[in-house]
């Protein structure tokens, strides 16, 4: 499966031929009284660079001030050129064999934007495409005011794990129907918008949702081509050596660790440093990961995105470097490499251009904190604890405002024990440590996510009496028990006692049957796993075991 198959997903043709549907059409308005605010659009392409690949599909929907669509409008193109894959984007060559090339629909396009500020999920990437076709089509349209679903979705939904146009509306109960095709997107992302305007949402209304259709009114669009059109054709290929993304036929087939691409958090990413700005580069790297193999087309298509999304080598780099890391530390999550694994991490490694260094000194930190752990002797919690949850090994911790002699022990004391110390705070940090003399970022970040924040004291008193890690949960995601009752000893059994070994899938169908809302990908939560863990210890205890445990739901 390929690039396109992983970012597009494989779509049956249900198109009607070309002589049944029309190249283009206009709905009836949806909201008779209202005037448009906002323009979402959405295309299908022939590829993923806006350079070279061209738009066979594009759809416009207009939204009113409250989100609610006002009318839509949606045609295909002749691309001059082969569709594409058809078993993904579901449209042939027959379908556009008789449409309209862009260049003759370029002033209806530009009718329907003008005056109008646009949004788009990944709105870069539309944006770069409407802006070459009209350039192929001799338009000179300027910057477009616009605003991004994907982007806006950390300030509306800070806590995804992935942030694709199915992940958002399923986050934000919004249908996605007739998904990869531009009206069945731009519907959707209509959808977010609407729950991106409402007040009463949990978040505020994004600020440049209420600046963007006053900016839209100022800009001036051209009223038809200064120059003849040109067509654009698919260049020859062309080295791909002068980004950090290079081919690579090495890599293992259906390894382990590749399986858990789709469940790997772009928290965990940007937890080891990628640049907040590169979202919407890592959504694409990781799913065209997911098959394993990255084509030289491919790494030349990527490389056109990094362009398209204005990202800097040094951003490059420092997303490929986090994304290693992220999935060097899944790999040690058991406290071993094995040999697939290992090879595994070299070859994407080699794959996205990161020094082979890297991961052979986080496998050798990973081996020594494992030996220290098991020297260190970890023994239970004291019947008297009486600082709340512990810390456990493959906790991330944050340090600001300390002591630098005690910072620098600490620091090392931590790492040589397993635990990992990060430079920024996320909901997926188990605590920040400080002393309070600093009151910076970090503490503002740890308030707003609820991460606990704990004195470099109460940190060694925790660090001395380090726990185990809660296998199949993160440590951070381990629910807080009451360590304070009489039954101590019961209370620690319950958090780390191992989870039964089960597939994802066979814990989601578990949890759709016993009423709890589960995502269609990505990790499972916290509850949902404990939940899953206690129904099955209850099946296979004793009677009298099972009055230990508390509530599936607790």
């Amino acid at each position: 499966m390929g690039l396109l198959d992983r970012l597009f997903g494989r779509r049956t043709n249900t198109s009607p031929t070309s002589a049944e549907a029309p190249q283009s059409f206009q709905s009836k308005p949806r909201v008779q009284s209202s005037s448009p605010t906002f323009a979402i659009v959405d295309v299908e392409t022939t590829g993923l660079s806006p350079r070279t690949d061209r738009i066979i599909e594009l759809a416009v929907v207009h939204v009113d001030a409250h989100g609610r669509i006002v009318d839509e409008w949606t045609s295909r193109f002749n691309p001059e050129g082969p569709v594409g894959a058809t078993h993904i984007h579901g449209i042939t060559d027959a379908d556009v064999a008789n449409a309209p090339f862009f260049r003759d629909f370029a002033p209806t396009v530009a009718s329907r934007l003008a005056g109008l500020p646009l949004a788009a999920h990944n709105a870069p990437f539309d944006l770069a495409f409407l802006q070459a076709e009209f350039g192929s089509a001799g338009w000179d349209v300027p910057a477009l005011p616009s605003f991004c679903t994907l982007h806006a979705s950390h300030h509306y939904m800070p806590n995804l794990d992935r942030r694709g146009l199915a992940d958002c509306c399923w986050a934000a109960g919004i249908a996605l129907e007739d998904a990869h095709s531009a009206l069945g997107d731009a519907r959707a992302t209509a959808g977010l918008m609407s729950r991106y305007l409402a007040e009463g949402t949990g978040a505020s209304v994004h600020p440049d949702l209420l600046l963007l259709p006053a900016q839209a009114r100022t800009v001036a669009w051209p009223q038809g081509p200064s120059r003849p059109p040109t067509l654009r054709r698919r260049p020859a290929a062309r080295p791909i050596n002068s980004r950090p993304i290079r081919f690579t036929s090495s890599l293992p087939k259906q390894a382990p660790l590749i399986k858990q691409l789709t469940a790997l958090s772009l928290l965990e990413v940007l937890d080891e440093g990628a640049p907040q700005g590169t979202t919407a580069y890592l959504e694409t790297l990781l799913e065209c990961l997911e098959d394993g193999e990255l084509t030289a087309s491919e790494a030349e298509q990527l490389t056109d995105l990094i362009a398209t999304y204005g990202l800097s080598d040094a951003d490059v780099a420092a997303t490929h470097r986090a994304f290693i890391l992220a999935l060097a530390h899944r790999a040690l999550d058991d406290g071993h490499v094995s040999k697939v694994e290992r090879a595994e991490l070299h070859a994407l490694a080699e794959l996205v251009g990161v020094p082979k260094a890297v991961v052979v000194e986080t496998i050798k930190h990973a081996d020594a904190a494992r030996a220290a752990r098991m020297s260190a002797g970890l023994q239970p919690l004291p019947d008297d604890w009486a600082h709340g949850e512990p810390l456990r090994v493959g906790d991330k911790v944050v340090f600001t405002g300390c002591d630098d002699a005690q910072r620098d022990r600490l620091e090392k004391r931590a790492e040589e024990l397993g635990v990992r110390v990060v430079g920024g705070v996320s909901r997926m940090t188990a605590m920040l440590v400080t002393d309070g003399s600093f009151a910076g970022g970090k503490l503002a970040k740890a308030t707003e996510v609820g991460t606990r924040v704990v004195h470099p004291d109460v940190f060694e008193v925790l660090l001395a009496n380090l726990q185990p890690a809660v296998q199949g949960l993160q440590a951070s995601e381990v629910p807080s028990v009451e360590f304070g009752r009489t039954d101590a000893t019961a209370a620690r059994f319950d958090v780390a006692v191992a989870l039964p070994t089960a597939s994802p899938a066979a814990v989601r169908a578990w949890a759709a049957q016993n009423g709890y809302v589960v995502g269609v990908r990505g990790r499972l939560p916290a509850d949902v796993l404990v939940a899953f863990r206690n129904a099955s210890l209850a099946s296979t205890r004793p009677a009298a075991t099972n009055a230990m445990m508390p509530d599936a739901h607790g």
